[in-house]
């Protein structure tokens, strides 16, 4: 069977999706994966294709196992709770994909909650289970409609020649919170747990290695490089800050406040 016009050809569901204003046409097994981009959906022509295989989502299967291990839920007496769908990996390896050749047009996958209020983003990374989405739900209450959440999990952040673009993506967390936009990016904020609440602007050198952990590093070397240096240039153009926070609201006034001061360091 051959309809490509159907979107699906040769047993492949296909379709198009536009991300940091790259369109990107996708070969997929399952037609949940072209629901999962819904919001996304554009028509060509596409800047480049990726193709998913049963041995791309094997891959997956692979890597979630060993995930599931390193982190102490599976192992002798423990099950392996983390069952996956073959459907669900398969939007997994796709953006891994997407995100090895989008380092070519700039675009690195990080991972962090990104929320605009007024038009400009602010970045929230952490380690997992820290509380990035918890800090920027307390904002969307805070602000009410003068805040947008951009994508809650896995943004994609643009490089341009005036500064950064933080962009929604479909991959946006278990609660799915992302809007298809591009918005400046002013700042990013490693964000720890404490009891006080407190910001303080820090140079590339002290968030160097807090960023590279939570950008996405490809499996190819040559990527890899690549990312490294868009990471550097992301840091460049954009103010970085550490938060200490609790779960209070004046959490929120100190993390916007903070983030809103005309201090510049440089490295």
């Amino acid at each position: 069977m051959k309809n490509e016009k159907m979107g699906f050809e040769n047993e492949k569901f296909i379709f198009w999706i536009r991300l940091a204003d790259v369109t990107i046409k996708i070969y997929a097994n399952y037609r949940s994966t072209r629901e999962y981009c819904r919001d996304y959906l554009t028509t060509g022509p596409e800047a480049f294709s990726v193709m998913i295989t049963q041995r791309d989502i094997a891959a997956e299967r692979d890597r979630s196992e060993k995930q599931e291990q390193a982190g102490g839920r599976k192992g002798p007496g423990r099950p392996w709770f983390g069952y996956y769908s073959d459907a669900y990996l398969e939007t997994l390896a796709l953006y891994r994909k997407i995100a090895d050749q989008m380092i070519a047009y700039s675009t690195l996958l990080f991972h962090g909650s990104v929320i605009a209020v007024d038009g400009e983003a602010y970045l929230f990374t952490a380690k997992s289970g820290t509380g990035k989405s918890t800090h920027t739900k307390l904002w969307r209450k805070y602000f009410g409609n003068r805040a947008v959440m951009v994508n809650d999990d896995k943004p994609l952040l643009k490089v341009t020649g005036k500064g950064v673009l933080a962009c929604g993506t479909p991959w946006a967390g278990k609660d799915h919170l992302q809007n298809n936009i591009m918005v400046p990016l002013k700042a990013v904020c490693i964000l720890e747990r404490d009891t006080v609440n407190h910001i303080e602007q820090i140079r590339k050198r002290d968030a160097w290695k807090m960023i590279l952990q939570q950008s996405y590093r490809s499996d190819q070397p040559a990527v890899l490089s690549s990312t490294i240096r868009l990471a550097e240039q992301i840091m460049d153009k954009t103010k970085l800050y550490r938060l200490g926070c609790n779960m209070s609201m004046r959490a929120v006034e100190t993390s916007y406040n903070g983030m809103n001061t005309d201090i510049d360091y440089a490295d």
